[in-house]
C-alpha cells in the first residue's frame, strides 16, 4: 500500500480503529466505578474529592445552616471521619423552609438525630440508587445513621427522599465525590 492511504480493516480503518479506542477510554468509568468527573462547585465552591464530607461543605456558602448545625450537635468528628458515608445535604435554603425557630429551639441531642437521619453508611452513588430503586418495584429503603429508615423513588429522572413523616427531598446535585464518601444536595430537611 502507498504511505498516506488508511489500511482497511474490514470495514473500519485504522484511523477510525485509533479515534473509537482514544474515545472509549477518555469515556471509561475511573476504577471506582463511579463516572469520571471534574470536582463539581456547590455554593460557589470546588468540592474536592481528595477532602471528606464536612470539609467541602464548610467550603459551600449554601451548605453553612448544615456546617454549623453539626457543631453545634458534636458531630464535626463523624463526618469528617473515615466513613464511607452518603450524605444527604440541605441547603440554606432547605434549613429555611423549616418553622421559624426550630433549630434554636432543638437541643443538641434532637438536633444530632435530625442531621444523623441524613447520613447511610456507606457509598450510594446516585445510579446505585437508581438501580436499587428498579431493583425493588420502585422503592429503595435506606437505614440511616441515626437508625430509621428513608424511602428513595424516583420523579421523572430525579431521586426523591420520603422520611418518616411523609416529607419529601428532592436531590438537586447527585454525585459530589468526598475522601470519605459521596454527598447528595438535598432541597429539603428530612424529619425522622
Amino acid at each position: 500500500m502507498t504511505p498516506g492511504i488508511a489500511q482497511r480493516t474490514g470495514s473500519i480503518s485504522i484511523k477510525k480503529m485509533l479515534l473509537l479506542a482514544v474515545l472509549s477510554t477518555a469515556l471509561a468509568p475511573s476504577s471506582g466505578g463511579a463516572p469520571a468527573q471534574r470536582d463539581p462547585v456547590v455554593g460557589g465552591a470546588v468540592m474536592s474529592a481528595s477532602r471528606p464530607l464536612l470539609e467541602n461543605a464548610a467550603a459551600a456558602a449554601n451548605l453553612s445552616t448544615l456546617t454549623s448545625t453539626v457543631k453545634t450537635a458534636g458531630l464535626t468528628d463523624t463526618l469528617n471521619g473515615p466513613g464511607p458515608f452518603t450524605v444527604f445535604e440541605p441547603t440554606n435554603e432547605a434549613f429555611a423552609k423549616l418553622p421559624y425557630g426550630t433549630l434554636d429551639r432543638l437541643e443538641k441531642d434532637a438536633l444530632a438525630r435530625i442531621l444523623t437521619y441524613h447520613v447511610v453508611p456507606g457509598k450510594l452513588s446516585s445510579r446505585d440508587l437508581v438501580r436499587m430503586i428498579r431493583r425493588t418495584n420502585g422503592k429503595a429503603v435506606l437505614k440511616t445513621l441515626q437508625g430509621e429508615e428513608i424511602t428513595a423513588t424516583m420523579m421523572g429522572e430525579r431521586v426523591v427522599l420520603t422520611d418518616a413523616k411523609g416529607g419529601m427531598a428532592l436531590i438537586t446535585t447527585p454525585d459530589v465525590y468526598q475522601s470519605n464518601g459521596v454527598a447528595h444536595i438535598v432541597d429539603t430537611v428530612l424529619l425522622p
